[in-house]
């Protein structure tokens, strides 16, 4: 049974007429007895009465109409559906991206992706760079926002940018007056950092290590903003990813480059190796590389 039969069924029923319905779908008479022929055949007896003056549905063909137009019916909404979903008409994407790039420069790429495709329904996870990555692979979300994972055959790694990592300190302190700030600045006050198995917390203790620096932190916190908010309260220092800068400093918190160690990381996108992206992932990318040259400054 082909669609081809059940339009040319359908369209002689509703028109009792050979002739009618080759004008309606757009065939000839020959090809359209074919079509009938072959679908009686398939289903195993006649579905139309012949004579020479009349065309009627036999029992059997009456009982069938209500079928063949329930599955063309569903087939035009189908295809309607894909045809939507490929034109960007309709559809959704689901983004997971880290917290400080979830609240600054995410929805800049949000507000100019629902202006072209105001129909496309978008989920986005703020969560840390580890859930991002464990988010893509196991099919989550689509579209990943985090540090490079490294090497991992199954994920694939966009880089945006390079976030080179800063110092935040209590508005009222000491450090305000330089212009950078050091590991060894750091050394002597409470050290507040994000908890084991960050990946911020990871690349910066190994970056002050590799300068000879031991530094036990004091406070240890989930998330950047927590730490933030403990800066601008005058409970110690912290190093953090720039992306953030803007974020801490409407918490009151004052930011300023570091130094030896220069930490730096690179953030881009993730998707998942092997797994083609929806009509919409792709776009919704293509407006994530677009901002490339904005990223730093948003």
């Amino acid at each position: 049974m082909t669609v081809k039969q059940l339009r040319a069924f359908v369209a002689v029923a509703k028109t009792r007429s050979f002739t009618e319905a080759c004008s309606q779908i757009h065939i000839s008479q020959p090809a359209l007895s074919v079509a009938i022929k072959n679908l009686e055949d398939a289903l195993g007896g006649p579905l139309l009465s012949r004579t020479t003056r009349t065309l009627a549905l036999t029992p059997e063909g009456e009982a069938f109409l209500p079928t063949a137009q329930r599955l063309l019916a569903e087939l035009d909404e189908a295809l309607e559906e894909m045809h939507n979903r490929f034109a960007l008409f309709r559809g959704k994407v689901a983004i997971a991206a880290m917290p400080f790039f979830a609240s600054s420069c995410l929805p800049d790429v949000l507000l100019k992706f629902r202006a072209h495709h105001p129909h496309i329904n978008l989920t986005v996870h703020d969560v840390i760079a580890e859930d991002v990555i464990d988010m893509v692979r196991t099919g989550r979300v689509e579209v990943g926002i985090a540090f490079d994972p490294g090497e991992a055959e199954d994920l694939v790694f966009q880089k945006l940018y390079t976030d080179r990592f800063m110092a935040v300190i209590p508005r009222q302190h000491a450090l305000n007056t330089k212009a950078e700030i050091t590991g060894a600045d750091i050394l002597p006050n409470d050290f507040i950092v994000l908890q084991r198995p960050s990946s911020v917390r990871l690349l910066v203790d190994a970056r002050l290590e590799q300068e000879g620096l031991h530094i036990s932190p004091q406070l240890e916190t989930h998330q950047l903003t927590t730490i933030g908010q403990m800066v601008s309260k005058g409970l110690g220092i912290s190093i953090m990813p720039s992306l953030c800068e803007a974020q801490m400093l409407e918490l009151g918190a004052v930011c300023k480059p570091l130094s030896s160690p220069v930490i730096s990381h690179d953030v881009g996108i993730i998707t998942r190796r092997r797994y083609p992206l929806s009509t919409a992932a792709r776009e919704m990318i293509i407006n994530l590389q677009g901002l490339k040259l904005d990223v730093l400054q948003c």
